[in-house]
């Protein structure tokens, strides 16, 4: 149990069976009267947001809440499956993914959140490497600053390149913002 005087951002609370996490934070204490937590909260299934107020005797229940390392196998319709260290199998829906499903790679290990024993995030690490599946050569003498192509990743996500990438070389992607980092190997 946490009291409104444990409220900070970050910290990841329990409201009518859904858990929030904290993303903004603010104490205001009037003149007169009892201490106000502003809060705004995010819910961590569906990304909505909310914002509440509380006040100094209000009391949160803490969500039961799992962290898992997993390893991701293969992918089955909509679903895809992750095994852990035991080998137990998890599956995680599309939705749950997101853009994240672009950037899986076999045997790739990721965090997944698990709520009341269903997945609701899974955490990618920060880069990963995926080969160019299709783009346009670049053009000679186009050099340009900041001049970039369309390319085609594996898993048919596109991303846009600088002009000297070819298709078949193998680029890292920033899974957080989905954009090229650099590049690793040559076709």
């Amino acid at each position: 149990m946490y009291s409104a005087s444990d409220l900070r951002k970050g910290l990841r609370v329990e409201l009518d069976g859904e858990p929030y996490i904290i993303t903004d934070f603010n104490f205001v204490k009037p003149g007169k009267g009892p201490a106000i937590y502003n809060c705004r909260l995010k819910n961590m299934v569906t990304g909505a947001t909310l914002n509440r107020s509380y006040r100094s005797n209000d009391t949160f229940v803490e969500p039961q809440l799992e962290e898992r390392t997993m390893r991701y196998s293969y992918q089955d319709g909509d679903d895809y499956v992750f095994l852990d260290k035991n080998f137990e199998q998890l599956n995680v829906r599309a939705e749950v993914l997101g853009n994240n499903r672009f950037f899986l790679v076999e045997d790739l290990e990721v965090e997944i959140l698990i709520h009341n024993g269903a997945p609701i995030g899974v955490e990618l690490p920060t880069f990963v490497e995926k080969t160019i599946v299709a783009t346009d050569p670049g053009l000679r003498g186009d050099t340009a600053t900041n001049v970039q192509k369309s390319a085609k990743l594996e898993g048919d996500y596109e991303i846009q390149v600088p002009l000297f990438i070819n298709q078949g070389d193998v680029i890292r992607i920033d899974t957080r913002t989905g954009a090229y980092c650099d590049r690793v190997r040559t076709a």
